[in-house]
C-alpha cells in the first residue's frame, strides 16, 4: 500500500490535471497511487537550461497515469526518462518525397515519443494545454498514447488490446475514421479530430486519445463507434463522467 501523496502534489493534480476533478473518489485515489509509482520509476531531465520542479513532474505524471486507469499498461515499461524543454524545441526532420528523394530539415516540436527510452515534452505547451483543455489538445496525452502504441512492437495505431476487445473491430473502426479524416481535409470539411491525425494511423490514435479524454461528449455523439472502441481500450467512460 502506498503512503498518501504530499498535499502540494494533490494541489498540483487538482490545478493542472482537469480530468482529476471528473473522477470518483476511488479513482482519484487510484490515480494518486499511479502517480507515486510513475515518479518512483521514471527519471526527469531538464533541457535547454530548464530546472525540473515538482509541478512539472506531478503534472506530467498525472496526465500520463490517467491513460493507465484501466490497467492497460505496466507503467510504460519501455520508458526510462522524460526530457522536458522550457518551450517548443527544434529537431531534425527527414521527408521522403517522390522517387525516394529525402529532404533534410528542421522542425519545431512540442513533444515526441521514442520507441524505447525517452519522451520529450515542452513545458510551455503542457501549461497551455492545461489552461485551455476545452480546445481538446494535450501533448502529454498525445505522446504517452504513442508509448502505449509502441508496446505492441511498433507504433501503427494498434496498441495491445485488453481481453474481450476485438482487433478486427478496432482495425475496421479506426481505419474507417482515419480515411474519413483524410477525406474531410481534402474537401475542407471541419472535423472534431485534429488534422494532424491524418498523418498516419499512429498519429490518428494519439489524436483520437486526446479527443476521447478532452472532447468526450462530442466524440461520443459524432463518432460513436470510435468512442466505443477507445472506451473498451482505456476501460473508461469520460462522457458519462462529464454528465455526472
Amino acid at each position: 500500500m502506498t503512503n498518501p501523496i504530499p498535499p502540494d502534489w494533490d494541489a498540483i493534480l487538482k490545478k493542472r490535471v482537469h480530468y482529476f476533478s471528473l473522477l470518483s473518489p476511488e479513482k482519484r485515489e487510484e490515480l494518486r497511487g499511479l502517480v507515486q509509482v510513475f515518479l518512483d520509476e521514471k527519471e526527469f531531465e531538464g533541457c535547454g537550461g530548464l530546472q525540473i520542479t515538482d509541478e512539472m513532474r506531478v503534472t506530467i505524471a498525472g496526465y500520463a497515469c490517467v491513460l493507465l486507469l484501466g490497467g492497460q499498461s505496466d507503467m510504460y515499461p519501455k520508458l526510462r526518462t522524460v526530457l522536458v524543454y522550457p518551450r517548443a524545441y527544434v529537431a531534425p526532420l527527414s521527408r521522403r518525397g517522390p522517387g525516394g528523394t529525402v529532404t533534410e530539415g528542421l522542425q519545431g516540436r512540442s513533444g515526441e515519443s521514442w520507441s524505447f527510452g525517452n519522451i520529450v515534452l515542452s513545458w510551455r505547451d503542457i501549461l497551455r494545454d492545461s489552461e485551455n483543455y476545452g480546445e481538446g489538445r494535450n501533448v502529454v496525452f498525445h505522446e504517452f498514447a504513442h508509448q502505449l502504441d509502441f508496446e505492441s512492437g511498433s507504433a501503427e495505431g494498434a496498441p495491445i488490446l485488453p481481453r474481450g476487445a476485438n482487433y478486427a473491430d478496432w482495425a475496421r473502426v479506426l481505419g474507417a475514421e482515419f480515411e474519413t479524416l483524410i477525406d474531410s481535409l481534402e474537401i475542407g470539411k471541419p472535423s472534431l479530430l485534429d488534422k494532424y491525425g491524418a498523418s498516419n494511423p499512429a498519429e490518428f490514435f494519439a489524436v483520437a486519445t486526446e479527443a476521447f479524454f478532452l472532447k468526450s461528449s462530442e466524440l461520443q455523439s459524432r463518432h460513436p463507434e470510435l468512442y466505443s472502441q477507445l472506451s473498451l481500450y482505456y476501460r473508461q467512460d469520460p462522457a458519462r463522467q462529464n454528465r455526472e
